[in-house]
């Protein structure tokens, strides 16, 4: 049998047999490797069309990313981060020109640094530096009253850096956005959003202040110590990493040893503008691994979870699984196969041996984020998900946000 017979009679077999199958003992078996030629094409249709979502669906006249579609939204600062450092690929691919990208960089930078910055409830982008965590796509302006976010602020600002290394030519507009990229990062007052120093507050509201939260203990926030401890003007001291760290938890989950976090994006987000290979912290000297290593073995164990399937979720496999925040299927309790079962909308899912926030939900981002980590398991997942659900979860900007099969 060929491997590509190999892989569809896999996939039938997962279709068929893999609602609520629950595998008890053993570890998944070995995954079934793609044809390396299938998997490059593939990979490249999955990376053009999540490109275009970027580059289709950004407000041209600002810069500003909405945080989701079809249905109307704001916008996402963090979306705008990942835009920002998309654009590049986006050239480097020849999905677009080198002028029509640094054109749209420049007027996203351009409104983020003449944006209004005060300390008024309405009217104002955002504040010290920081912006708020969702803008009105039209306006600029904060959307609602949500909080000035440390964290979606550290990830626009990665797509701000992203922009002022690749756009290095002499030409004006290549000048102007490493100006604007220096001129914001600078600006970012990290000592005003640690009241409680050395460590930064989650956020802040102009209503009450600064959130009773600290960034500490292994997430999502590794680029946002790294960015505040190196800042040229408001740098935190450097007990601010130890005191980061110093909440890791250690343990071992499906016999993969690391520091846990249960959504894998937690595991992901840092690494997109940073190579952590031969990296080491003093904590992670003491484990003997790196990062890179660590959101690895977080890749592995998530699959062997979801083989494992405690939860006798529909649709888990050992080529169908990922959890992380995502969408779902709503605030609902529904009785399903003679069980109640209890389902969210917006939720922090994930396995660990932290927590296991789960509830049938899978996010093809899950294994998206971790082909640089362990592309030989998180390629066939995607591949299979596409095969699997078709074009209900892979339409023209890639995949969904996430699916129940339950």
């Amino acid at each position: 049998m060929t491997r590509r017979s190999q892989l569809a009679a896999a996939l039938a077999a997962a279709t068929l047999s893999g609602c609520g199958v629950n595998h008890s003992e053993g570890p998944p078996p070995p995954p079934i490797p793609l044809d390396p030629v299938q998997a490059a094409a593939f990979l490249d249709t999955v990376e053009a069309r999540t490109f275009h979502y970027f580059w289709d669906l950004t407000n041209t006249s600002n810069g500003l990313t909405p945080d989701r579609a079809p249905t109307l939204s704001f916008s996402s600062i963090a979306a705008v981060g990942f835009a920002l450092t998309a654009y590049p690929i986006g050239v480097e691919r020849t999905y677009i020109t080198r002028d029509e990208a640094r054109q749209r960089v420049v007027t996203t930078l351009r409104f983020f640094w003449t944006a209004t910055q005060d300390s008024s409830a309405s009217g104002a982008t955002g504040y010290h530096g920081f912006f708020y965590h969702f803008l009105d796509m039209n306006t600029g302006k904060r959307f609602q009253q949500v909080e000035l976010s440390t964290i979606d602020t550290a990830l626009l600002l990665a797509g701000v850096l992203t922009c002022q290394s690749y756009f290095d030519g002499t030409d004006p507009v290549e000048t102007e956005i490493r100006q604007l990229a220096d001129s914001i990062y600078r600006r970012t007052d990290w000592q005003w959003a640690a009241p409680r120093a050395p460590l930064v507050a989650l956020g802040w509201h102009p209503e009450n202040g600064f959130l009773g939260y600290d960034w500490r203990g292994y997430n999502e926030a590794m680029i946002l110590y790294i960015l505040a401890l190196g800042s040229p003007t408001h740098p935190v001291a450097p007990a601010a990493w130890t005191g980061w760290t110093g909440a890791y938890q250690w343990g071992t989950f499906y016999g993969q040893a690391h520091v846990g976090f249960a959504p894998l994006f937690g595991h992901h987000y840092s690494h997109v503008w940073i190579d952590f290979r031969g990296i080491q912290d003093a904590y992670m000297q003491g484990r003997g691994i790196d990062y890179f290593e660590n959101s690895r073995r977080a890749t592995y164990a998530q699959r062997a979870y979801a083989y494992a399937n405690p939860g006798g979720w529909r649709g888990y496999t050992d080529r169908i699984w990922g959890l992380t925040a995502s969408d779902g299927p709503g605030d609902v309790t529904l009785t399903i196969d003679g069980h109640s079962r209890q389902f969210h909308s917006y939720w922090a899912r994930g396995a660990s041996f932290t927590e296991n926030p789960d509830d049938g939900t899978i996010a093809p981002t899950a294994a998206g984020g971790s082909v640089p980590f362990a592309p030989e398991i998180a390629i066939p997942a995607l591949y299979a998900m596409r095969q699997t659900y078709g074009d209900n979860l892979f339409s023209t900007y890639g995949f969904r946000d996430a699916f129940n099969p339950t």
